[in-house]
């Protein structure tokens, strides 16, 4: 009851098969334009924009291109390995039916001997280990094959590396080559030009040495006639010397004698100078206590003056003070009706002989 309903027995399952595999493949061919398409945008738009912004979403695009058309790939090729029309799903189902029906038939038994599942649970725990197993040595071929193609596109990298460095070499062995014979050539050139230039340069020498002798005798001569003209001249000179030297000694002779007349007579005027400012010393000595003496009366003098005039200022001030103090006071005396100002109380006869005064 479990098994599935068969194609085989059916007359339209190669054209159902048709059908789902031609949908598949034109899938296929569409998304393989729309990458296409997106890429040769992509290359238009490096080639003719600076647009950071613009490219970024051309490279989404392509990313997201390229994830769907792997997905498709994956599902197309999953789809013709798993056709229901093959024999292999038919032993597949086969197989997973009878191991269902033992492990039910298992499990069936020892629940009416033991009351229990056990079975159940070993088989399932079986079955676990051995996907597990199983998925475990997928994913060890998986990273097999994964380092089996990066090696090989590190050896082809390598390959490409090592043939762009061999062709360099063999670019640079070649122009090592030119160059050289390009320098054989340039060294036979100035090799023969060397040698040329050597021979003449030899030539020229001689000649040069030649006239530089000649030069030379010559000068030895001019200075063999130098030589006797100053020999000549020295003597001359040496005689004169001789006759001016005995001159000066003459000269020493009576300066020495002079310097000495010279020096003892200034010694005497030192020595009268010197008891004349003994003398003008002992003068000055008495006119300063002289000085001191007057200035010392002049200074009293003067203080005494001071002390005058601060006294004759002190008693001016006191005056001052005194007849200011006094005016105070008279006006006081006048307001307030003190003293000699005080108002007294009379009769009217007093007033009357009052008014009679004031009138006579």
């Amino acid at each position: 009851r479990i098994m599935p309903a068969s194609f085989e027995a059916r007359s339209d399952a190669v054209e159902m098969v048709s059908n789902e595999l031609n949908q598949l493949v034109s899938g296929q061919k569409e998304l393989e334009l729309r990458y296409q398409t997106i890429l040769a945008k992509k290359l238009d738009l490096m080639s003719s924009t600076k647009n950071q912004d613009r490219l970024t979403e051309v490279e989404k695009e392509v990313i997201e291109a390229g994830a769907d058309l792997k997905n498709s790939t994956h599902v197309f090729g999953r789809s013709l390995r798993q056709n229901p029309l093959t024999g292999d799903n038919m032993v597949k189902v086969q197989e997973d039916r009878m191991f269902v029906e033992r492990c039910m038939s298992d499990t069936l038994s020892e629940c009416i001997q033991n009351c229990s599942f056990q079975a159940l649970a070993e088989t399932v725990r079986t079955q676990k280990e051995r996907k597990a197993r199983l998925q475990e040595t997928i994913l060890k071929e998986e990273n097999g094959r994964k380092h089996v193609k990066m090696l090989h596109k590190k050896l082809i990298d390598i390959q490409k590396e090592k043939e762009i460095e061999l062709q360099q070499r063999n670019n640079m062995i070649a122009h090592f080559k030119d160059q050289l014979q390009e320098m054989k050539a340039k060294t036979d050139m100035e090799g023969k030009y060397l040698k040329k230039s050597a021979e003449v340069t030899v030539a020229q020498t001689q000649k040069k040495c030649t006239l530089s002798e000649k030069a030379m005798q010559d000068e030895i001569e001019s200075l063999k006639h130098q030589i006797e003209e100053e020999n000549r001249c020295n003597q001359e000179i040496e005689n004169y010397l001789r006759a001016h030297q005995e001159e000066l000694e003459k000269k020493v002779d009576f300066w020495m004698e002079k310097y000495e007349k010279d020096v003892e007579a200034k010694q005497h005027e030192l020595d009268v100078l010197k008891a004349s400012k003994a003398k003008d010393l002992d003068k000055l000595q008495e006119l300063t206590k002289l000085y001191k003496e007057y200035e010392q009366v002049v200074v009293e003098d003067r203080i005494e003056k001071e002390k005058a005039r601060r006294k004759a200022d002190q008693e001016a001030i006191e005056l001052r003070a005194a007849i200011r103090v006094q005016s105070w006071w008279r006006g006081v005396m006048v307001r307030k009706g003190f003293g000699p100002y005080s108002k007294k109380k009379k009769g009217k006869k007093g007033k009357k002989g009052k008014k009679g005064k004031k009138k006579k």
